[in-house]
């Protein structure tokens, strides 16, 4: 069985899966549209796909499910999916189970009104508690002052709950790359971001370095939640002083935030967006041959799409076709650009011992390429 990455698409959202050579798997946030249901597109009908994909191997369950952050393009009608533990209502009528959940810290610890965060953030928050309480099912990234304090009030210490916590510098312990073929390197969150704020904020979502390895391959995936360009900047610096450059090559990128200028610069630019010096470093660690993608709607190219102040930035994208040509890339691709709108399917990346590749190339050779396409990377 091949390690596969698959992006969904689900317009400007963000939902991931890993599926490993032993079969763990692990779903990267989720973003089900209700008006995907009829499935006439253009966003795929997620709930239905997850399922089916995990009937097809007699699953009811991931082995791991991350949210990066709670934002509601990361989590949205995630709580009619999933099975909770916290509470008997969210539980049974073929609800999908979570072995293990990943949360950054802050989605423990935010502290704002009910009335400013969405319903279904305040449950994943008590689900979240829950399992730390336990013990069990949960793993939190970064260890804040606050984080220490919250365990305290609630008659727990840090060291009882040690082993379910992992800093950003660390190696994630769940995985191995010698067993599962994948190991990740967390970036983020810092302590800092979490403690600075009383609010969840983009700055202290999960940031990771995917290392997957295939007999005498490796493949380097940069999985990058909504972030800004100031915490990529940190991250450049950070890794660079711990020796951890080789957590910054990349063969596949994912754009944060749905291709919004603001991971590259403050600036969004009239034609292209110029990223910060320490951006275009991180820029230049893509490999030869690497893919660059972009969870959003389509990227057009005309005077709306210039002007359009949500992501997808058009300016932000030209930016990254023009990083990735000088570093001879592969192509950048756009989620809900890469299959028919009345039919639309995962954009599916293999790893194997030939590299990276493709497992369906459909791409629009007007919007997406950056070089010839190839049947191989790596």
């Amino acid at each position: 069985m091949q390690q596969e990455i698959r992006f969904y698409p689900v317009g400007n959202g963000d939902t991931s899966q890993i599926v490993l050579n032993n079969g763990r798997r692990l779903l990267f946030d989720f973003h089900h549209l209700s008006t995907s249901e009829d499935n006439k597109g253009p966003e795929i009908n997620l709930a239905s796909t997850l399922r089916d994909e995990l009937a097809s191997v007699g699953q009811d369950y991931f082995d791991v499910v991350a949210f990066t952050h709670g934002d509601k393009d990361h989590i949205e009608n995630s709580t009619s999916f999933f099975e909770l533990e916290h509470a008997a209502k969210y539980q049974g009528n073929g609800r999908i189970k979570i072995k293990t959940l990943w949360v950054p810290a802050a989605m423990i610890l935010e502290t704002a009104a009910n009335d400013e965060q969405s319903d279904e953030f305040v449950i994943w928050r008590q689900e979240a508690r829950y399992r730390l309480k336990q013990g069990k099912g949960i793993r939190i990234f970064s260890k804040p002052e606050r984080l220490k304090e919250w365990l305290e009030e609630n008659d727990l210490t840090l060291e009882s709950r040690r082993n379910l916590i992992t800093d950003a510098g660390r190696i994630v312990p769940d995985f191995d790359l010698t067993s599962d073929g994948v190991e990740f390197f967390c970036h983020s969150p810092f302590k800092k971001h979490v403690d600075e704020s009383e609010e969840y904020r983009n700055e202290a979502s999960l940031i990771f370095s995917i290392r997957f390895k295939a007999v005498d391959t490796v493949v380097d995936y940069l999985a990058i939640g909504d972030t800004t360009w100031e915490i990529l900047e940190d991250i450049v610096d950070i890794s660079t002083a711990k020796g951890n450059q080789d957590r910054l090559v990349w063969d596949l990128f994912n754009i944060p935030h749905h291709c919004s200028y603001l991971a590259l610069s403050d600036e969004k630019g009239e034609k292209t967006t110029t990223p910060k010096p320490k951006v275009i470093d991180l820029l230049n660690c893509g490999k030869k041959d690497a893919f660059l993608v972009s969870s959003s709607k389509k990227i057009g190219d005309d005077k709306d799409a210039y002007e359009s102040v949500q992501p997808p930035h058009v300016q932000a994208k030209n930016a990254y076709v023009d990083y990735l040509e000088k570093n001879e890339g592969r192509a950048f691709l756009v989620t809900m650009e890469e299959s028919p709108e009345d039919s639309p399917e995962p954009l599916v990346f293999v790893i194997d011992e030939n590299g990276l590749s493709r497992k369906k190339v459909q791409i629009d050779v007007r919007v997406s390429t950056v070089s010839k396409p190839a049947v191989r990377v790596g």
